[in-house]
């Protein structure tokens, strides 16, 4: 639990050990979040996610592992970014699957808008990453659009299989059903 949610928060309060900070956006069910931790020891996981009864469940799955290094934060993914994280302190950011408010008069509430990237930008270490997934194709679209025009991140390619990587429950269960999933790697410069 964050001491004060009205500043950012210290270095030190999320891990008191001094290891590089990933961290998973609307973790879900902690599919991704795990994985990754069990196969980074080396590396601190900071699972942020809103829904109560997610929050629990991959709390209790962390500690039956054993995993040391996550952390679960029940919070709105762009407060905790805008708000919360420390500046400089995140060498990658995941944002994989989120809702796309297909709806014209939704898109308003996305995610990903040139507000938020300012904040990622914010929060990545200098050669940080952001990477961000989504099966939606006109949500791609327009996140390619708003990348491509944002000046404080640099495009990397990212083809599957390149680096481990693994699925979340939503990617799984889209791929079920024949969507492909498309892919967005991001640099903060430095």
């Amino acid at each position: 639990m964050p001491a004060d949610y009205f500043r950012r928060a210290g270095r030190g309060e999320i891990f008191d050990r001094g290891a590089p900070l990933e961290v998973d956006l609307g973790c879900g069910d902690g599919s991704f979040l795990l994985a990754m931790a069990e196969h980074f020891p080396e590396r601190n996981f900071l699972g942020v996610e809103r829904l109560l009864g997610r929050v629990r469940k991959v709390c209790k799955r962390a500690t039956r592992l054993g995993l040391e290094n996550v952390r679960l934060l029940r919070l709105e993914s762009r407060y905790t970014v805008e708000w919360l994280l420390p500046e400089a302190s995140v060498s990658r950011l995941h944002l994989l699957c989120p809702d796309p408010w297909p709806k014209a008069r939704h898109h308003r509430r996305r995610l990903f808008q040139p507000e938020f990237l300012d904040a990622v930008v914010q929060v990545l270490e200098p050669g940080g990453e952001f990477l961000f997934m989504t099966d939606h194709p006109e949500y791609f679209e327009w996140s390619d659009e708003i990348a491509g025009s944002y000046p404080g991140l640099e495009r990397l390619p990212w083809q599957e299989g390149a680096f481990f990587y693994p699925k979340t429950d939503f990617q799984r269960q889209w791929e079920a059903e024949g969507k492909s999933m498309h892919r967005l790697r991001l640099r903060r410069p430095g």
